[in-house]
């Protein structure tokens, strides 16, 4: 399992960010004591701005909105920069995050967003409109959103990878 630093961005630039943000998951947990059973809730945010931006935020709280509130604030503090190629992706990419992987494949215009639900929302608000995603192992959606933050991070555009090699294209 390969843990990755992701670079954060700074929070004044943040928030100068027409930000948009949509739940993944809502998760309700019970503790039974006496009295009968007390409910608390966590939920996973995803936070972008559909160009190249976007941030994952987990938060947990008695009531769902609370929940909703903190998960959000928290995305917000754990944004990054993806390299896109246009509508899509520069290359092919594999993420990991615990037992979860996703493949991503660049594709040609018009294909459109070919993948599952929680990888879906994270691709939507980085701004990537042609993919195909595929993911293996566990499908717990926190370690899929974390494993698809990991595969984008990995990009690279031609000319970054040109600089870092010291090679002409």
């Amino acid at each position: 399992m390969v843990k990755r630093k992701f670079n954060v961005l700074p929070l004044q630039e943040a928030s100068e960010l027409a930000l948009e943000d949509d739940v993944v998951k809502i998760n309700r947990s019970s503790a039974v004591v006496k009295g009968g059973r007390r409910f608390s809730f966590s939920a996973l945010s995803i936070v972008g701005n559909r160009k190249g931006v976007v941030g994952i935020g987990y938060g947990k709280a008695k009531q769902t909105p609370s929940a909703v509130e903190k998960s959000v604030k928290d995305g917000k503090k754990n944004l990054v920069r993806v390299t896109l190629d246009g509508a899509t992706i520069p290359h092919e990419v594999i993420g990991r995050y615990g037992a979860s992987i996703v493949k991503m494949v660049p594709a040609s215009p018009g294909t459109g967003l070919v993948a599952g639900g929680a990888v879906r929302k994270v691709l939507e608000l980085a701004g990537v409109h042609d993919i195909l995603a595929k993911s293996f192992g566990s499908n717990n959606p926190i370690n899929l959103v974390k494993a698809t933050l990991d595969g984008l991070v990995q990009l690279r555009s031609r000319e970054e990878l040109a600089e870092r090699r010291g090679v002409e294209l």
